[in-house]
């Protein structure tokens, strides 16, 4: 009987010990990972409760520590040199574990909806353009690295909770051909575009879901005040829970965001939503207002060439941009299509984004980045005159008659518009001779439309209607 007593004594100490393993990390802390330059990174994760967890980066001269809580949980804050790499990370509580090839650079987090989950090699029968060869020379040696919550080995991984996680399904990856195939192609085209510019190591954390509404991705306390949520059938936070709340403690530089497609049945609750949602990611990374750089959804048919329901999401997303502090949006008028929901030119989007970091971020000079907006206009006998912003140099393409407007006068009837820069002022001017008092101007104000209006740089202008009908 004493026998039996001691086996199942040292069975239960065993159990406990077998609860609290050595020293395990989540997914985001893992070889091959990328952390934040010149800043202060956590590292965090679980050991023995009341154990002293020891942290040797190699690039210090210095070892770390943590004591481990009751409950299991440990964090440690380090300091990170200049880029650079590759470096390893040693770490102990009695028993050692290693993080190998670790690189320092730039980090940025990458999330939305499909038209940022599209990898590299595309959706089935839905191609990006020109990445096979991208693909196919990507070599192990670049210092970009990419962690993904969507795919692993190529396969999709659907994550929800009702509930915040701690950890997510996810995995740090090399720069290999297999790996940049099934990465995000607009986060990659932005990570290769800033690494060849800043010349150091760039990590992408992507967490993205196809077809999901901003809801999903916002937390409990993000949506709070927002009653008109509870009576709708999509659900909330889900996403927050799963894929975002798990990498809070993860050092980045900024985010990247593209989504709304799935939010056009109401723009007016997205309007109000997507500054919550903005305002409380820099809140739960909380180090102060990271950039938020976004791309404007591009046209498409929906419900037809002629409706405007992406019109009318275009157009709050273009007032998001003075709304939200440190933001900066993406035009895609002109890579969008009619039938295709995800444009295939992704090289564009990212490298627009990265013109947006480089310009805003990183204070690169003598390059445009934002694009043209609609600021006002001015009536003169039978046209009307647009100003804009962001278009110190004015707008192109001169000498011809730009397709895409509309003019309507008291009536509010919409007519096909003439407009053009006017050579001697450098103006753009709007006319129809079936409007002889107008009143008000639209540009591109369909689902459906093809970018005419650039800015010098090569930026289309972003959709604009002068009128509140």
């Amino acid at each position: 009987m004493k026998n039996k007593i001691l086996i199942l004594a040292i069975g239960l100490v065993c159990l406990i010990f077998n609860a609290y393993p050595k020293i395990t990390l989540p997914t985001i802390l893992d070889d091959n990972m990328v952390l934040q330059q010149k800043t202060d990174v956590k590292l965090w994760g679980n050991a023995h409760p009341g154990s002293k967890v020891e942290i040797k980066p190699s690039w210090a001269d210095k070892t770390y520590s943590s004591l481990c809580h009751p409950d299991g949980k440990w964090e440690c804050s380090i300091p990170t040199p200049e880029a650079g790499g590759p470096y390893e990370i040693h770490l102990s509580d009695g028993e050692e574990i290693f993080l190998k090839n670790i690189l320092i650079g730039e980090v940025w987090f990458c999330s939305g909806q499909s038209n940022m989950e599209m990898p590299m090699k595309g959706f089935d029968r839905q191609p990006v353009e020109n990445t096979n060869n991208v693909i196919a020379k990507a070599k192990v040696s670049t210092p970009i690295r990419m962690y993904t919550t969507d795919s692993q080995d190529g396969k999709w991984i659907r994550q929800f909770s009702k509930q915040p996680q701690t950890d997510c399904t996810g995995k740090w990856l090399e720069h290999s051909p297999e790996n940049v195939a099934n990465t995000s192609a607009v986060a990659y085209f932005f990570a290769q575009y800033i690494r060849e510019v800043l010349d150091v190591p760039v990590g992408i954390i992507i967490s993205s879901q196809g077809g999901s509404k901003v809801e999903a991705w916002m937390s409990k306390e993000a949506l709070k005040p927002f009653e008109e949520i509870k009576n709708q059938t999509s659900t909330p936070c889900v996403l927050y829970n799963a894929k975002i709340a798990p990498l809070t403690n993860f050092a980045i530089k900024g985010f990247l965001w593209y989504q709304g497609e799935s939010n056009r049945d109401n723009v007016q609750l997205y309007k109000k939503l997507m500054p919550a949602f903005v305002e409380d990611l820099r809140n739960k990374w909380n180090v102060g207002n990271l950039p938020f750089y976004y791309v404007q959804i591009a046209p498409f048919n929906y419900e037809g060439a002629d409706g405007t329901s992406s019109a009318k999401l275009q157009e709050v997303q273009l007032q998001h941009m003075k709304e939200i502090p440190n933001s900066g949006m993406v035009t895609t008028l002109d890579v969008g299509h009619p039938v295709f929901i995800h444009p295939t030119n992704k090289k564009t989007v990212g490298e627009r984004l990265a013109y947006w970091a480089l310009g805003d971020t990183y204070n690169r000079k003598g390059f445009g980045y934002k694009p043209a907006v609609y600021r006002s206009m001015e009536i003169k006998m039978e046209k009307i005159y647009i100003n804009f912003d962001h278009a110190p140099r004015g707008l192109s393409p001169m000498w011809t008659p730009l397709k895409g407007f509309e003019i309507a006068g008291e009536d509010r009837v919409f007519h096909p518009a003439k407009a053009e820069i006017e050579s001697q002022s450098g103006r753009l001017a709007v006319s129809s001779e079936s409007v002889t008092s107008p009143v008000a101007v639209r540009y591109a104000y369909k689902n459906y439309t093809e970018a005419t209006l650039f800015g010098v740089d090569g930026i289309p202008v972003s959709p604009f209607r002068t009128d509140n009908w």
